[in-house]
């Protein structure tokens, strides 16, 4: 699988230990930055990551930030991008499960790097239960069309 991973400078440290443990587990990795803990905007990271997914230079997108919030807010802006915010097992596995998520939104600073390494396995494990869960994506992408 191909995984693009991104991160601003508070996730970076984070992002540097995901990138080594996903590239372990024989995924292709393609790493946007950022490329140190200097000062830098989480958006731009979104938006590489989700220009990535989406143009199918990755099958999954995985960005790491403070909280996750800003990173989850600012790649659902990118059109065919599903971001969903995960601290724990259940919502990783629905958000794959249910939601057809292709990014992975975390935050530094609420969840351990061994978690997250939890976290992105469930998220890379998942599948896409389709049925009941198609006519709620339809609508969400009708939503970006408008």
């Amino acid at each position: 699988m191909r995984i693009a991973i991104g991160a601003d400078w508070v996730g970076f440290e984070m992002k540097q230990g995901l990138v080594e443990h996903i590239r372990g587990l024989g995924h292709s990795v393609l790493d946007v930055g950022a490329d140190s803990s200097e000062p830098n905007d989480y958006p731009d990271y979104a938006e590489k990551v989700g220009i990535a997914v989406v143009g199918d230079q990755a099958d999954l997108g995985i960005l790491v930030c403070g909280t996750g919030i800003g990173m989850s807010i600012a790649a659902n802006k990118v059109n065919g991008i599903r971001a969903a915010l995960c601290h724990d097992a259940f919502t990783a596995a629905r958000a794959r499960g249910h939601n057809d998520a292709n990014v992975l939104a975390l935050g530094a600073l609420v969840v351990s790097l061994p978690h997250a390494i939890e976290l992105v396995g469930i998220f890379l494990d998942a599948a896409y239960e389709a049925g009941r869960h198609e006519s709620r994506l339809s609508k969400i992408r009708q939503l970006e069309e408008r």
